[in-house]
């Protein structure tokens, strides 16, 4: 007997025509794509697997930053490192790329837990701005997303109109387009930037963390993407104050359907451990399932 797998049916393939594709510091490329098949399904913690030049069969997986219904589109971050990456940021506005998604398990937030803090490290910020955008339109949750980065964000940061109770008085600079929305944010850098809090995203949020009173904490659940260091730190601290945690993890695929298995991990489950694709098993997972913590 075969079972219907829940990602059949899901993933769309399309042609997608680039409306936009700007170059930010960093080597950092925010590219805007008509596929309605996708903006309609996609999800937090979705991503799309595309294929970044004809030339090049291997195509690069992709977190959606944002979606916009109505207009059929989804919005990309990425950064340029290798050859893909770096083909894909000679395309131009009008030329079409072939993407498949969307892709992955979501993250999925608690009615309980309506303090959601969103942790997003360099190219991890796109899913913490997508499920932000996801919370404020629910008036049960409030979120506070925390972003870090070692090089220029891809936005031009501001001071926040915003106040965080909990985070220093210094610490100022926010991503615009949350402040527009309502959304509280902060920024974190090592690298002297103006208005970031000088240390690591998890220092800023073990700042805020401490400041709340235990009620507050026991309404607190944890969302983050990033580098792998980052997420096991933040796994750590969301066991230190014993606060639930989802991780995306990202990892180097070939299919990106969950075919090659290419991408699978060790994960814990109640029946000891198992191998997980990180494309269609996840790329959310629970933070103790991952790390241990």
């Amino acid at each position: 007997m075969n079972r219907q797998k829940p990602h059949r049916g899901t993933i769309f393939v399309e042609e997608a025509e680039i409306l936009g594709h700007d170059g930010h510091p960093g080597d950092q490329f925010v590219l805007r794509l008509k596929a309605p098949q996708c903006a309609a399904a996609a999800r937090p913690g979705s991503f799309v697997h595309i294929q970044c030049d004809p030339l090049l069969p291997m195509r690069r997986p992709i977190s959606i930053m944002q979606t916009d219904t109505r207009a059929g589109t989804i919005d990309l971050l990425y950064k340029r490192l290798g050859n893909g990456t770096h083909l894909l940021s000679t395309r131009k506005v009008g030329e079409r790329l072939n993407l498949m998604g969307p892709i992955g398990q979501p993250f999925t937030p608690r009615g309980d837990r309506p303090r959601a803090l969103l942790i997003g490290g360099g190219v991890g910020i796109p899913p913490m701005v997508f499920l932000a955008a996801a919370l404020k339109d629910h008036p049960a949750y409030r979120p506070l997303v925390l972003m870090g980065s070692e090089v220029p964000f891809p936005f031009r940061p501001q001071p926040s109109q915003i106040l965080v109770p909990g985070l220093p008085a210094a610490v100022t600079a926010a991503m615009p387009l949350l402040d527009d929305w309502g959304v509280p944010s902060r920024l974190a850098s090592r690298s002297g930037f103006a208005g970031c809090f000088d240390g690591f995203v998890t220092d800023l949020a073990r700042c805020w963390l401490e400041a709340l009173d235990a009620d507050a904490r026991r309404e607190v659940m944890i969302f983050t993407c990033g580098p792998h260091p980052m997420l096991e730190a933040v796994a750590n601290l969301a066991q230190e104050f014993h606060l639930p945690c989802q991780v995306s993890l990202e990892e180097f695929m070939a299919c990106g359907v969950g075919g090659c298995a290419g991408c699978a991990v060790e994960i814990a489950t109640p029946d000891g451990p198992a191998m997980k694709r990180v494309c269609v098993d996840g790329p959310v997972f629970d933070a103790r399932a991952v790390f241990g913590a």
